[in-house]
């Protein structure tokens, strides 16, 4: 049995079917976590979806922010961008059941490896954040999602405030921070304020903020955390931190990483990354 995290799919279905013919991977044999945006802006999202749901409990997938856009999209309340490759699946006869597959899915996961822990989100987590209150976290989101008051809390999930995080915080406030943290962070200030316009590769940090994973004192430091989301900081693969979103849709590559289910007592989780190269070039926009 062998374990695999993978990183920002966003509808590139060919590239996702070579990298598991290159893996060999077996649905009823192996176990892949997918760190979130599985759909958008590639050409093929249905058939993205559509594979995951065939895999069943051998594929555990996260959710990014373009597939919590496309739930915003399908329900009404949010507009298709001018680049969104969401129709195939809109149109789709089997639509109600690849969204209700795709609201279960979890916001965050913490499984343990060859018994080391290792904390799965899309982006990121805020410093003062431990893995067991991100989960905890994650999960008040996830119980909306999967409820009745999905159509009532898609509208409010949108915007940058409040940009910091308050225990103090309740409502459509707290859970849109929740959502901001884990599917939208990439620079925040040591006191965990977020800033969401700067795109480009860790050292483009603005004045005061740094990577979310270089905060010093960060509280999940402890775990290996494994995110997707940033495309132009490619593969980082450190004690505490593992990133795989290698830019595929943009004409990258598709990354998988192996993880070594030997790792000694003691070491961060540790593993091999296989890599394709994805022949579609979308325009970033």
């Amino acid at each position: 049995m062998a374990l695999y995290l993978i990183g920002d799919v966003q509808g590139c279905d060919r590239a996702l079917q070579r990298l598991l013919d290159k893996i060999d991977f077996s649905p009823s044999r192996d176990t892949l976590y997918q760190l979130g945006d599985l759909v958008n802006r590639g050409p093929d999202s249905l058939g993205v979806l559509r594979r995951m749901v065939r895999f069943g409990d051998a594929a555990r997938c996260l959710l990014g922010n373009h597939d919590l856009h496309l739930l915003a999209v399908a329900h009404g309340v949010h507009k298709p961008h001018r680049n969104d490759t969401l129709g195939g699946v809109l149109d789709a006869p089997d639509r109600a059941a690849l969204l209700d597959w795709l609201r279960q899915q979890r916001l965050a996961m913490l499984e343990t490896v060859a018994g080391q822990p290792l904390l799965m989100v899309h982006a990121g987590v805020l410093p003062a954040w431990n893995a067991t209150e991100t989960i905890a976290l994650a999960a008040e989101v996830e119980a909306v999602l999967r409820g009745d008051g999905l159509g009532e809390f898609l509208p409010q999930m949108y915007g940058n405030e409040p940009a910091q995080w308050s225990d103090a915080l309740a409502g459509a406030a707290r859970l849109r921070v929740i959502v901001n943290v884990l599917t939208r962070l990439r620079f925040c200030t040591p006191e965990g304020a977020m800033e969401f316009a700067t795109k480009e590769g860790a050292g483009a940090a603005p004045a005061g903020y740094l990577p979310w994973f270089d905060v010093p004192g960060r509280q999940t430091a402890d775990v290996t955390v494994a995110f997707g989301h940033w495309s132009t900081l490619g593969v980082l693969a450190r004690r505490d931190v593992l990133s795989l979103d290698t830019g595929c849709v943009w004409g990258g590559c598709l990354s998988a990483l192996r993880l070594d289910t030997g790792t000694a007592p003691g070491q961060r989780v540790r593993g091999e990354l296989i890599q394709i190269k994805c022949a579609q070039a979308q325009a970033p926009g």
